[in-house]
């Protein structure tokens, strides 16, 4: 019988935004590779109390400030894992490898530099993404658009989808082309429109509509790993389209009424968490939410929320 073995693992995160990483002994399952610290939750232990507990013995800290990142179920040939992730955010102590294991400080854009076991790839993702998603409106002028996002970026939003009502609106390549500038060393633009504009923003991330995922996820990715993609999804069906495409993260949409679409039916937050169960995907909820609603996202297991109206900066 294939072993299960439940993991709290920690996306531990010092002050300049740099993350902790261990190195797995050789004699390990998954041994030479680097890994997010953590260890085995305990029979009757709660994850969180497992997780200080295994950061205490392996690195000599205490948490003082810690929130749920992601889940990640993934079967080897061997055993079965399910690792319960939290990003840490304070602790005290000096970390050091109690266990004599090497650790090492990395920043965010690093991370895919390093070999992680294939149970980790989605937290690596996680790690990298923000908890909030700026999409912005459609109905502006291009001047307050671009002053828009001017000041979101100087605000320190990191994750902003350009969007395109019009897909192959040649206005809108235009404008693309402005606001890969303001976004450049600062900020991760997702463009939307047809592959055949993949070519011409290389420094861009893509997101694709529903429509786009039904007709290419058989294919794969268009782009490799180092590029970031997504996909609007609406329901379970366009989630294991995602999965099977291989995204980076997805919206769910509609969480709850909105005004830019309110015939659509929304999937209410049960749904959602159902949905985002065992999916292994960092999401972004979508539709009637706003910065007061991170906190609930991420108790459901959400990597945070993203809007149009409600991270818009007012100008």
């Amino acid at each position: 019988m294939v072993k299960r073995v439940h993991v709290a693992a920690a996306v531990i995160r010092r002050a300049d935004g740099h993350i902790l990483l261990a190195k797995r002994a050789d004699q390990q399952h998954q041994g030479g590779l680097w890994e997010f610290p953590g260890g085995k939750v305990e029979a009757g232990e709660s994850v969180s109390t497992a997780l200080h507990r295994e950061l205490q013995e392996e690195l000599g800290i205490a948490v003082t400030a810690a929130r749920p990142l992601i889940k990640v179920q993934h079967d080897y040939p061997d055993k079965q894992v399910l690792l319960d992730v939290w990003e840490v955010s304070g602790f005290t102590g000096e970390p050091h490898g109690a266990e004599g294991q090497p650790l090492a400080w990395v920043s965010p854009r690093q991370l895919p530099d390093y070999d992680f076991p294939a149970a980790n790839q989605p937290i690596v993702r996680a790690a990298r993404l923000p908890a909030q998603y700026l999409i912005t409106p459609d109905e502006l002028e291009r001047k307050a658009l671009l002053q828009g996002i001017q000041t979101a970026v100087a605000n320190g939003v990191r994750l902003i989808q350009l969007r395109a009502p019009n897909m192959y609106s040649p206005e809108y390549r235009d404008l693309a082309v402005d606001v890969v500038g303001l976004c450049a060393g600062k900020a991760q633009l997702m463009l939307k429109g047809p592959l055949e504009w993949l070519g011409d923003f290389p420094a861009a991330g893509w997101h694709l509509t529903a429509e786009q995922l039904r007709k290419y996820a058989d294919k794969g990715r268009p782009f490799p790993a180092e590029r970031w993609l997504a996909a609007s999804c609406h329901n379970a069906e366009e989630l294991a389209l995602a999965r099977q495409m291989g995204v980076d993260f997805v919206t769910l949409s509609p969480l709850q009424p909105t005004q830019s679409h309110p015939e659509a039916v929304p999937l209410g937050w049960d749904a959602a968490a159902q949905l985002i169960d065992g999916l292994n995907l960092p999401v972004y909820l979508l539709g009637g939410v706003g910065a007061g609603d991170t906190e609930r996202a991420w108790q459901l297991g959400a990597q945070g929320v993203a809007g149009i109206r409600a991270f818009w900066p007012s100008l």
